[in-house]
């Protein structure tokens, strides 16, 4: 009977032993084998991006998947003409164009791509535009003209009485491009662009914002000011122009390429330079264009609603067509921050021969977006030297804007125009503007 319980406990402690072994091995297999990155938040490391992908991600955004949040089934919007793979099921990136320097492991079968990828221990962000609407190409046209003339002219009344209605709640909440979409992407046209049903506007609108790399000031952008226009009955284009490459930010220059291409695609006559981090608190702040150029962004919370000097005249700036035609733009040799905007104030009184408006202080009130890690560029070192040196403004503006266009990508909400600045050396600033050194 003992000999019978011995071999009872060796079977079952062989048993044991023999598990735990197996437990071992599959727990160093597992260790050994990269982590699988699913589609619902693949990552790329902030580094790499600064470095390549503001050069090749504009060409991931036309063939890139929108992510279903539900991952039921496929939804693929891509340019034509584009060769793309699928990628775990609903990412397709642009197989041709993608370099971005990862260890990628790709195991293919029939139906399916699945790619691993061996993660860092950098910070990461996550691929740009997923789950926002992509469209190869629109037309940017008016209704019948018959029907549309026989329409009345808008016009928002801001007489009311109770100034309550007219306060803006400001939403902080990140949404997904799908969700923005779905609540305020009704009526509006591919691009961004949006003209009342039932009256007749009397201008048309260029909202136009430098960007590059801010996506969650973007999104909350894009959630505030759709509402805030189609309240107001604007016929509108919202244009994102986004400087790819590591040169130095050119806010100036990317508000004048922003005029050109919009000129190509509709006949604006009103155009308004906006910072993307700055949303509007009050109903009666119209976003339309008067006789004289207006300074928008005048009270900014972060300033405690006061106005920092008097010839301040950066933020958000509203230009008719001639009048902006009449300054010459934005002047393009003030690399990185800082110098641009008193520059153009100059330009309005010098060489316009205009004053700027301003709406009341407790209309023109803004709110400034100072969440989500975002650090402004270094100080231009030379912006005084050039605002100061009273050059000719005829040297420098629309005309000396050199930019290389990648493409024009039309989403639901907005206007993509990807485009390269290269930086012009201060010392050739100096020579074209005549700029003298100081002895």
């Amino acid at each position: 009977m003992f000999q019978n319980r011995r071999t009872v406990f060796l079977f079952i402690c062989s048993i044991v032993f023999v598990q735990a072994l197996y437990y071992i091995a599959t727990l160093q297999i597992k260790k050994s084998q990269p982590p699988i990155i699913h589609t619902s938040s693949i990552l790329i490391s902030t580094s790499l991006y600064n470095k390549s992908s503001d050069k090749h991600l504009p060409s991931v955004r036309q063939t890139q998947t929108r992510l279903n949040a539900s991952n039921s089934t496929e939804k693929t919007n891509y340019t034509v003409g584009f060769k793309s793979v699928n990628i775990s099921h609903n990412l397709t990136i642009n197989n041709s164009s993608l370099n971005i320097p990862l260890n990628l492991t790709t195991t293919s079968t029939a139906t399916t791509t699945t790619t691993t990828i061996k993660t860092t221990t950098l910070s990461t962000i996550l691929i740009p535009f997923l789950n926002a609407s992509l469209y190869s190409s629109f037309n940017f046209t008016k209704p019948s003209v018959d029907i549309y003339n026989s329409l009345p002219i808008c016009n928002f009344s801001i007489l009311n009485n109770d100034t309550s209605v007219y306060k803006v709640i400001i939403s902080q909440t990140l949404h997904s491009y799908d969700i923005i979409e779905q609540r305020y992407g009704k009526n509006l046209y591919p691009g961004g662009h949006y003209i009342p049903q039932e009256c007749r506007t009397e201008q048309r609108l260029a909202l136009i914002i430098c960007y590059r790399n801010r996506e969650q000031h973007l999104k909350m952008f894009l959630d505030n000011i759709h509402p805030f226009l189609q309240k107001q009955q604007l016929d509108y284009t919202i244009f994102i122009i986004n400087q790819n490459g590591n040169d130095q930010f050119n806010r100036a220059a990317l508000f004048n390429v922003g005029y050109l291409e919009a000129m190509k695609l509709y006949p604006y006559d009103c155009f308004i330079f906006h910072d993307v981090d700055l949303l509007p608190e009050d109903l009666r702040n119209i976003y339309k264009c008067g006789d004289q150029p207006r300074h928008m962004s005048v009270a900014v919370d972060k300033f405690n609603y006061k106005l920092l000097y008097s010839t301040l005249f950066g933020g958000v700036t509203a230009f008719s067509l001639s009048d902006f035609v009449g300054t010459h733009g934005y002047p393009t040799v003030y690399w990185g921050w800082g110098g641009e905007d008193d520059d153009m104030y100059l330009r309005v009184v010098k060489k316009l021969k205009k004053s700027i408006t301003r709406y009341p202080m407790e209309i023109a009130r803004y709110k400034m977006v100072r969440t989500h890690d975002h650090t402004s560029g270094k100080a231009n070192p030379h912006r005084h030297t050039i605002l100061y040196s009273k050059y000719d403004y005829n040297l420098d503006g629309i005309n000396a804007t050199n930019y290389t266009l990648h493409n024009i990508e039309f989403y639901k909400l907005f206007t993509l125009i990807n485009v390269t600045l290269t930086e012009e050396p201060f010392e050739h600033i100096r020579a074209r503007l005549h700029i003298k050194k100081k002895k």
